[in-house]
């Protein structure tokens, strides 16, 4: 349970700095997510899922 609110805390403090530092960005990257068509936004979902899957992974073979 621990490793879960560690993960869940670092995701939080990621997503906070990137609203907190560059708010305009995080405006402009969601108008180029509305261009993307849903299976383009799905499929980078994905990717994103897969990479956080081989990350977890790495750390895991790594004893963290």
């Amino acid at each position: 349970m621990g490793f879960v609110l560690l993960a869940l805390g670092l995701v939080l403090i990621a997503e906070g700095l990137v609203y907190a530092l560059a708010p305009s960005l995080v405006e402009r990257l969601l108008e180029m997510l509305r261009m993307l068509s849903e299976e383009q936004r799905r499929n980078a979902g994905l990717a994103a899922l897969a990479l956080g899957l081989i990350l977890v992974w790495l750390a895991f073979l790594l004893g963290f």
